[in-house]
């Protein structure tokens, strides 16, 4: 019993160490500078421009700015996969090729999403290259190319990485570096908040902010956690069992979670809604006054924000999951949900089933986007929005993730021995 503890633990410590070893180097890597970029006159560029602190620079103290070889981080791979995702669901043969081709079809979307990842690498290595030419006073062709080398070769050094830690260490790669990201942010985030606000801020304020924070903690775990189940049986378990359905199996159901498209509503979300101005700030297309617009109404830009949430969970949802298809494969496989005839009758129980959840988590998830701006009006806070509900969700999904991969690991090996 002792024996197999110890290799149980193990197992986790190596890939423990592996998922810690790598992100260390990706941190490390974030800020070993790019060559011929003269960090002296972007810093003095940077502290001018705040737009341009937020669009290419790295924090390492509070006067660093750094544009590393592993800048790009891992957010390549992340557009790319939001992306395909789409793609699938726009493309019947893409859509065919990840259903019909099983694991083959999984390794060709794989790739697919791996030249994707490259050319949005090369597009932003570009912007980056092209909007530092106000920045640097040494800017020249060679430059940029030798940046766009540098940034597009990071992103996917860092692509490789991240795929090591999923299949050989502990957690998800690319979740694990946006989680990194996070935390290594909070600190700055936590001095400001509290530098920022003091004039502002008493005992019960704190309070305020505490049982905030925990319920949205709470929100958050049960909009990941939370799900629908539907039960399953068998025609075989139906013979055997008979007309009443008091005495079914509980152990055969279809979980439909609350929260299907995890992030994805709040990333599409404040694209649309800042991206005009992102646009305009690099001097692309002229000032574009619709944002401006929007963002000087608070209560118009919240409802924007609310409703493209609700909007964007519906249609993240149904990508993620088909009724149609669910229905076809349980006919397939001979199984029926109890009470539910097979057919168009299942499918259209899954469809009114889904809206309903889909419909109850994206207001959920609404909610708890727009308590950073309730708390910041309530009590005339700055800096709060830093540590919003992405961030939350990322941090606590992550969490929650590793514990299940852990206990999975400890189970299977359970498993190993006793049956060998």
């Amino acid at each position: 019993m002792e024996t197999k503890q110890v290799s149980d633990n193990n197992i986790l410590f190596k890939r423990l160490l592996l998922s810690l070893g790598i992100l260390i180097f990706i941190r490390i890597g974030t800020f070993l500078p790019v060559p011929g970029i003269n960090h002296g006159h972007l810093a003095f560029y940077i502290q001018r421009h705040s737009i341009t602190k937020s669009l290419v620079s790295t924090f390492s103290g509070e006067d660093t700015f750094v544009i590393g070889l592993f800048t790009l981080n891992i957010f390549p791979y992340i557009n790319a996969s939001i992306l395909m995702q789409l793609l699938i669901s726009l493309i019947p043969n893409f859509s065919k090729l990840q259903k019909e081709r099983g694991s083959e079809g999984r390794r060709i979307i794989t790739r697919i999403t791996r030249f994707i990842t490259l050319g949005w690498a090369f597009i932003q290595s570009f912007s980056i290259a092209i909007y530092l030419k106000r920045a640097l006073f040494n800017w020249n062709f060679l430059l940029a190319i030798e940046i766009i080398f540098w940034l597009t070769t990071g992103a996917m050094i860092v692509l490789w990485l991240s795929e090591l830690i999923t299949e050989y260490g502990l957690g998800n790669g690319p979740s694990l570096l946006i989680y990194t990201n996070i935390v290594s942010s909070l600190p700055n985030i936590g001095k400001k908040l509290i530098f920022e606000n003091t004039s502002n801020l008493n005992f019960l304020s704190y309070m305020f902010i505490a049982i905030i924070f925990f319920i949205a903690i709470y929100g958050i775990v049960l909009l990941q956690e939370g799900a629908r189940i539907i039960p399953l049986i068998s025609s075989r378990q139906l013979g055997q069992t008979g007309s009443t359905f008091s005495n079914l199996p509980k152990n055969n159901y279809i979980p439909l979670r609350f929260n299907q498209a995890g992030v994805m509503p709040i990333i599409l979300t404040t694209a649309v809604l800042v991206l005009p101005n992102y646009i305009s700030n690099l001097g692309l297309l002229p000032i574009v006054t619709l944002p401006a617009v929007i963002k000087s109404s608070k209560i118009f830009y919240w409802l924007s924000y609310f409703i493209l949430i609700l909007i964007f969970s519906s249609f993240y949802s149904t990508i993620v999951l088909n009724p149609k298809d669910i229905s076809t494969e349980l006919q397939k496989m001979a199984v029926s949900i109890p009470g539910i005839r097979p057919g168009l009758a299942t499918t259209f129980y899954l469809k009114q089933v889904m809206n309903r959840v889909t419909y109850l988590g994206a207001s959920l998830l609404a909610i708890l986007a727009t308590l950073p701006n309730l708390i910041e009006t309530i009590l005339h806070l700055s800096s709060f929005n830093g540590l919003g509900t992405t961030s939350l969700l990322i941090l606590v999904g992550v969490v929650l993730d590793i514990s299940r991969e852990i206990r999975s690991i400890l189970l299977s090996n359970i498993y190993n021995d006793m049956f060998n």
